[in-house]
């Protein structure tokens, strides 16, 4: 039950307005969790005694447990495929129970829910009872706690929010309070990125411990004892609110050398019996105080930290606690002998308790930890690209997932069970949780791994899709079957290439009016559109284009494609009805020859009429012009012969041979399609690289429409495809990207805020992590590229952006993975082929963002279509909006999905900086009651980002940062208790209790 997170608040909120009183009515009587709550030492309180004036050394017995990698999931839990790797979670966490339970003094941590929550769930009431009585008393302790360990560099905030939502609800939830974890871990990512640290204090965390960090950057720190610091993670939240406090790892995640006691491990035991020859005691604690003083060399107070375990370890717990046992006993026998080492089983809280007691200032950070090298010419920033079909089908099922969530709300308790059968999000959101893994999304697991997740997005929405139709038919109010239409994109959809007269339900998962382009794939030559009014609707038949039909090979037969613009409204559906007719006019011709110009009334696009290239950009509107130059280059991937180094391109690493690209095409062929709906130029540059250059007549951006692959290998070389747009724009060697898809933040060539680079891979140097856009400007100009997946780029050049498509590489490199980045499937056994969109749009820079903002908000979360045969019944309710009104356009409705019976989960957000807009980036007032059409909202209260602690009950430690004075964080009062005031970049949660009207 859900009021299980929260403790005794009828007791601690006695003033509290009747409509929050409500919520709760009948719920609080006994509340979950009061009986253990006074007995329980859990968290800060259970940690071990360290000595002042002693060096205090903080083992942290651990395992780092990928959701997925070398095997997948669910071999990973189970120990299976042992051949691949031996890894079994599930013993991990029977054997660490055991050895718990034999001396109290021992701690251990456990990350991952996703493991945690399989494994609770098959054990009996007597383990379950034991294992709370762990937690309560300190001695398991959970850190990070979300689903996975999510990947910084390729994952969208959203997702990263529902997933560590969901682990925390399941802590919260079996263990109360003492589940919560205190702690960020992020010992493995690959980077790391602002947003995510933003997210983290603003979910209640004191602190966050990584381990993979730039070795330049590391070098500068240990030298200046800046290995942990206090990061600033918003230009625009007020301070401490996106503070964080951030400790570095000395060794990644893994144990000092040769002190690994894991039966994976090579080190040998302590051997402790003096009458054998191989005592080894005295051997053993010398090295260890050798390493433990030079690590105290290079951290600022007299506690450090060691983390004792790795990837899997534990899975016989008793060789590590037998070793640490009396690695702690011989230790600390020295400090009779005068030693003033001290060494404890610790937890990251409990360090990170000691430092704050140190009452110390910390160097500030800004910025972020991208991109991140381990040496000269290793830099990891070939995954921000890797499995690029991947990373589209992730974002896709994002989408998909936000609006199952929503029509779960909107369609009431039908939705779950109704006319088609028992739905569920729970499928889906699981799915999602584990794609945000650090070696999921990231491009960076094997490739049957990566099938696996793909297989479970697909299980996921299908499940979903059951939900969807029973909430449509309630809405609706008629029970027609509704068809999905997942390849749209390839023009495949056998409903619509072969009935005569269907309609299309467009839902809008975002709070405002959405207009969006469809293309059906029709066998028709001419049909009629009409919308929910009876409306015609101008559509446009056109050929599908060679590109299309070779991609989608013999998955569909559709040779036309019928086009045409929907509107649908904020949080709702509208209805379009398609007819075919008998004498309508032929589809729009194609013809070979390019125009110079394609327009509309927003944009201007030119041509050279030499080579078929974009030429110019103009915006109608501000009489802003650039020259824009678009082509397609590859990079020749290292195979590991170089002379400066051996390290080859992989899935992880960009390791290009050469700066300097080679051109696919200097020209391309073309085709051309001009109608009253959009014009496009279809362009070849050669037989695996073709684009669409589109233009809707309502629209303000440009779509560039990019189909890549089969990569050829023939010539034994693996190909990083990028595309490169040179513009007139002065950069001065400088770009921007969104961090996480939220915050944007300034990159300049071979320049790192913190540190003086030394660059020695001057392309894969200066790629960056682009999750929704990316922008190069100038006083006069803004050029932004909107992109539908994570991806890499950098600004190699000034006036320039280049963004990488799409990788195939014929070697590993070398970072644990064991194969090469060369993915094929049975459709596409030459290998793969990727389709996406980039958009672009021309502004002034002082109102960019409020172009550029809301398209990439509507790219993330777009329509979704679903299709009914034959006519439409006379009865149906053919448009529906679940708002009262939109939300103004600096709000964006981030999460609406049911957290119990009678009670949902809300987020709103101001999706703008502070400097951003004059006229978006300002307060915004929202009345609560008044939000929803369909729902009656009976109370409220607010939460943390995270879901699982009251918002006025988080409390974080106080950090002083060495360069500016404490800040301090006004608090605001509300209008009312159901107005609610977004600053921006707010993002703020609420609990609603709601009826159906």
């Amino acid at each position: 039950m859900i009021f299980s997170l929260f403790s005794n608040m009828a007791a601690r909120h006695e003033c509290l307005s009747v409509g929050l009183l409500l919520i709760f009515s009948g719920v609080l009587s006994f509340p979950v969790g009061q009986d253990t709550k006074q007995s329980a030492t859990c968290g800060y309180e259970s940690c071990h005694a360290t000595k002042p004036n002693m060096l205090n050394v903080h083992l942290v017995p651990h395992t780092h447990d990928d959701v997925g990698w070398l095997k997948t999931v669910d071999q990973y839990y189970y120990g299976d495929r042992n051949d691949i790797q031996h890894a079994g979670v599930q013993y991990i966490l029977d054997s660490v129970v055991d050895q718990l339970l034999k001396n109290p003094d021992r701690r251990f941590i456990y990350v991952e829910t996703a493991f945690f929550y399989r494994w609770w769930k098959q054990q009996s009431s007597g383990m379950q009872q034991t294992v709370k009585q762990l937690v309560n008393e300190g001695r398991l302790e959970f850190v990070n706690g979300g689903w996975c360990m999510s990947d910084e560099a390729t994952t969208h905030y959203s997702a990263v929010i529902d997933q560590m939502t969901m682990g925390l609800r399941f802590l919260n939830e079996t263990f109360g309070p003492c589940g919560r974890p205190r702690v960020a871990w992020h010992i493995d990512p690959f980077g790391h990125a602002r947003e995510h640290a933003s997210m983290f204090a603003q979910m209640g965390y004191d602190g966050l411990f990584f381990g993979r960090l730039d070795y330049q950057d590391r070098d500068r720190r240990m030298k200046d004892k800046e290995q942990e610091l206090l990061w600033r993670a918003s230009d625009t939240l007020t301070p401490p609110m996106a503070d964080l406090f951030t400790g570095i790892l000395p060794n990644g995640y893994n144990p000092p050398e040769g002190f690994c006691w894991d039966q994976s491990c090579s080190d040998p035991p302590i051997r402790d019996d003096p009458d054998l020859e191989d005592y080894n005691v005295d051997d053993v604690v010398k090295r260890f105080l050798a390493i433990a003083s030079s690590q105290a060399k290079v951290y600022k107070t007299n506690h450090i930290i060691m983390t004792m375990g790795s990837d899997f370890q534990y899975e016989n717990a008793n060789l590590w606690y037998k070793n640490l046992d009396k690695l702690i006993h011989y230790v600390n026998a020295q400090q009779t002998n005068g030693s003033r080492v001290n060494v404890l089983y610790s937890t990251p809280s409990c360090y990170l308790q000691e430092l704050h007691r140190a009452n110390l200032s910390w160097a500030l950070k800004t910025d972020d930890f991208f991109p991140y090298a381990d040496n000269a010419h290793h830099f990891w920033t070939g995954y921000f690209t890797s499995r690029p079909a991947l990373k589209r089908y992730e974002r896709i099922s994002n989408s998909n997932l936000q609006a199952c969530n929503q029509l779960e709300v909107l369609g009431g308790p039908g939705s779950r069970r109704g006319l088609f059968g028992e739905g569920d999000s729970q499928t889906m959101k699981k799915a999602m949780a584990v794609a945000q893994h650090h070696d999921a999304v990231s491009g960076t697991e094997k490739q049957h791994v990566a099938n696996d997740y793909a297989r479970k997005l697909a299980n996921g929405w299908q499940r979903c899709q059951v939900l969807v139709s029973n909430s449509l038919a309630a809405l609706t109010g008629v029970s027609a079957e509704r068809i999905y239409c997942d390849n749209l994109n390839i023009s495949v959809c056998p409903l619509t290439e072969s009935s005569k007269k269907f309609s299309v339900n467009v839902y809008n998962p975002l709070a405002r009016p959405v207009t969006w382009p469809v293309s059906l794939p029709v066998n028709g030559s001419a049909y009629t559109v009409s919308d929910a009014q009876g409306k015609s609707v101008d559509c446009q038949v056109v050929p599908v284009s060679q590109a299309t039909q070779n991609v989608r090979r013999s998955q569909g037969f559709a040779i036309n494609e019928l086009v045409f613009q929907v509107q649908a409204p904020p949080l709702g559906y509208t209805t379009y009805s398609v007819s075919l007719r008998q004498d309508g006019p032929p589809p729009a011709a194609t013809h070979h020859r390019t125009p110079t110009v394609i327009q509309n009334k927003f944009l201007k696009v030119t041509f050279d009429p030499d080579t078929n290239l974009l030429s110019s950009l103009s915006n109608l509107e501000t009489k802003q012009t650039i020259k824009l130059a678009q082509n397609f280059y590859w990079y020749n991937a290292s195979d590991g012969n170089n002379v400066d180094s051996k390290q080859p391109s992989g899935a992880y690493i960009f390791r290009p041979n050469s700066s300097t690209p080679f051109i696919i095409s200097r020209t391309a062929k073309t085709e051309t399609v001009q109608t009253s709906v959009m014009q496009e130029v279809r362009q070849w540059f050669a037989p695996w690289v073709s684009q669409v250059v589109r233009l809707y007549t309502d629209s303000r951006d440009l779509e560039l429409e990019w189909t890549v692959g089969p990569l050829p290998i023939d010539d034994n070389l693996g190909k990083e495809v990028i595309t490169r747009l040179d513009t007139s724009i002065k950069t001065s060697e400088m770009f921007y990207t969104d961090s996480n898809g939220r915050e944007v933040l300034q990159r300049k060539k071979d320049f790192r805020p913190t540190w003086h680079l030394k660059q020695s891979e001057p392309i894969a140097g200066n790629y960056y992590p682009i999750n929704s856009r990316a922008f190069i400007k100038d006083d006069e100009d803004q050029l932004t590229v909107v992109t539908d997946r994570s991806q890499g780029g950098g600004s190699i050049q000034n006036g320039s952006l280049e963004i990488m498509l799409h990788r195939r590489l014929l070697y590993d490199d070398v970072r644990g993975v064991a194969e090469p980045l060369n993915e094929t499937s049975s459709i596409f056994p030459d290998g793969l082929v990727v389709r996406g969109r980039l958009l672009l749009s021309l502004d002034r820079p002082s109102t960019a963002a409020d172009t550029h903002r809301p398209l990439a908000e509507q790219v993330v979360l777009q329509p979704l279509l679903t299709f009914t045969d034959g006519g439409l019944n006379p009865n149906t309710q053919l448009e529906f909006s679940g708002l009262q009104a939109a939300l103004p356009p600096a709000v964006h409705l981030l999460t609406l999905t049911q957290w119990d019976k009678d009670s949902v989960l809300l987020r709103l957000e101001h999706q703008f900086q502070s400097w951003e807009s004059k006229l978006n980036s300002q307060p915004v007032t929202i009345n609560l009651q008044k939000l929803f059409s369909t729902l009656d909202v009976l109370g409220v209260s607010e939460l943390n980002l995270s879901a699982n602690q009251w918002k006025d009950e988080m409390t974080r430690f106080d950090w002083t940062p060495q360069t500016d004075q404490k800040p301090l964080l006004k608090m605001v009062r509300e209008p009312s208790v159901w107005e609610v005031t977004l600053r921006p970049m707010e993002i703020r949660t609420f609990l609603l209790r709601v009826s159906l009207k």
